[in-house]
This record gives structure tokens, sequence and C-alpha cells, in this order.
């Protein structure tokens, strides 16, 4: 089987089960045929690899896309970002807890209440203004909340939560 074939098999696969959930009990997620982008660990009920779901750009790209132009304490005016809002993954992992430990490629860590994602349409984004984050620019991967359509999202303790550089989400 050609590598193609086997990424669009994965992909059709992994779209199955974000529209129709497994059949019965816990179910594998399709391998990723490209580099991962980001591992979910911890309380997950759908996984490819030992008991973490290893997800690739492909995989991510099955879900809703999401659009959120917003401030954010780290950049001047409002950014454009595009991604997937963070509780379609969980839902689609089938993932339960109350607390998400987000970590990026710097090491830094922030714990965010799971109960953030079902408030708010907090995205994750591989994309700010049009361009594809990258490593060197915040990628892969930056946890984005919806800052300017929530007042109390102005206090600094969201702005701790705002991982980028995001690897991993560990769900307890």
């Amino acid at each position: 089987m050609s590598q193609a074939t086997s990424k669009r098999l994965s992909f059709l696969l992994l779209c199955t089960l974000l529209l129709v959930g497994p059949a019965q009990g816990k179910s594998p997620l399709p391998a990723p045929s490209g580099e991962v982008v980001l591992t979910v660990s911890g309380e997950v009920g759908l996984t490819n690899v030992a008991d973490e779901a290893h997800l690739d750009a492909d995989m991510l790209a099955a879900l809703p896309r999401e659009r959120l132009t917003t401030h954010t304490s780290v950049t001047d005016g409002p950014q454009t970002f595009e991604g997937f809002l963070a509780r379609d993954l969980l839902d689609a992992l089938h993932a339960e807890g109350e607390t998400v430990t987000a970590l990026a490629l710097n090491d830094y860590l922030a714990e965010i209440p799971v109960a953030d994602f079902e408030r708010y349409d907090v995205l994750l984004a591989d994309t700010m203004n049009g361009e594809r984050l990258t490593r060197r620019d915040k990628g892969p991967l930056w946890i984005v909340y919806p800052r300017d359509d929530h007042d109390e999202l102005q206090d600094i303790r969201y702005d701790y939560r705002w991982v980028w550089q995001l690897y991993r989400l560990e769900v307890e």
C-alpha cells in the first residue's frame, strides 16, 4: 500500500470515529502517517500508541475548523487565528477529566480547567493571520482564548494559559 493510500485510509477512519464514535468500548485511532504534532494522554478513550493519542496534521485537520479574531498579550492589535476548538478535540478522543495540563516545546506548562473549554471557544490554533504557525513562531499549535469576547479573560491568570509551541495535553 502506498503512503498516500495509507494516509487517505487513516484520514477516513479518523473521520468515521469523529462522526460516529467507537462501536463498542475503547477503539483505537489510526496510526499517524505524518509527523506527530500533538500527543494527548491521561483520561483518553481513543488511543493509538499505548495509552496515548498521537495526532498528525492530517488527523487534526479532520476536526471542524474555527476562526477567531482577538487581541493577545504578546502581539500588537487584533490577530486572526484558525484551528480547532479544544472541546472538539477532547470530545473526539472521548477524554474525561477536570484538568488539562498543556506542555510546550520549551518545557512551559499550564494547568487549564476543562471547564474553560466548555465555557469559552478556546482554540488550538495552527495559523495566525493566514500563516501557518511554525516552531520558530509559537507553533505548531497555540492555545488561544477569545479574549475580546469576555471581560473576565482580560485577567492575567488566563494569559498564563495561552500556551504556544504546544505539543502535548495531559487530561486528568
